[in-house]
């Protein structure tokens, strides 16, 4: 039977793409979503990819969602990309508590609360692989995004601690960390944003989101079991570690 790959966030951007690829790379795929009927309902008519909607904020919804994901694909999940993110820019001094709540929980919170159903099954069956997609702004840091940095540098760190629990019992767990990619939301902006951006880009481009999704479906491979714990910049050389 094929490996069995979740996907959250999956219905667009970065998510979608990594959910393609991997169904190209032969592994059962599964995305959740949260909110937009009318993309998810686009995306499994393209893609055939089957779609769960629940919320990843909430760990009893996780719980629901991930037994539906089993049952639907016959099988547990062996690959587990947490991609699903939000953002609530402001500054500081501007920003209210719903926004702060609202960003960690989605962007962090549901980096544990994803793992923590699928992680002692994976401990069971001696295999699995964690992706969790960071960002160049968690190393950086970026004005008016001080809950979605404080989320993504969270991400690093909880993956660290992850992959030194369980790397004897099979699973890595990684993170991607994007640069500014093509999606439609950096099509949204405006053109001197974005040529502003790009002149800070040493390749000169935005990043294409294939790219991410190969980098992700690399380390949900065999042949990228001996990477955990590490944090893989995909970034055009915008920020150098």
């Amino acid at each position: 039977m094929a490996r069995v790959a979740l996907v959250t966030g999956g219905t667009r951007g970065i998510g979608a793409g990594i959910a393609k690829e991997l169904k190209a790379r032969g592994y059962t795929v599964a995305v959740n979503y949260l909110g937009n009927e009318e993309v998810a309902g686009k995306f499994r008519k393209e893609t055939g990819i089957p779609t769960f909607l629940f919320s990843v904020a909430d760990f009893e919804s996780c719980a629901a969602g991930i037994e539906k994901v089993t049952a639907e694909l016959g099988g547990p999940v062996d690959v587990l990309v947490n991609n699903a993110g939000i953002t609530r820019d402001s500054f500081m001094h501007k920003m209210t508590v719903d926004n702060w709540k609202a960003v960690i929980n989605t962007n962090l919170g549901s980096v544990f609360n994803m793992c923590r159903q699928v992680i002692e099954g994976m401990r069971e069956r001696a295999f699995g692989r964690i992706i969790n997609i960071s960002s160049i702004n968690a190393m950086k840091g970026q004005m008016g995004q001080t809950n979605y940095c404080a989320a993504k540098a969270g991400i690093i760190g909880f993956t660290k601690a992850l992959a030194q629990e369980n790397a004897n019992k099979g699973i890595t767990v990684n993170a991607v960390a994007p640069g500014y990619i093509g999606t439609d939301m950096v099509a949204a902006m405006k053109p001197e944003i974005v040529e502003k951006i790009v002149a800070q880009i040493p390749v000169g481009r935005l990043g294409e989101v294939e790219e991410i999704a190969q980098m992700v479906a690399f380390l949900a491979s065999d042949e990228a079991g001996f990477i955990t714990g590490a944090t893989l910049n995909v970034n055009g050389g915008q920020y150098m570690q």
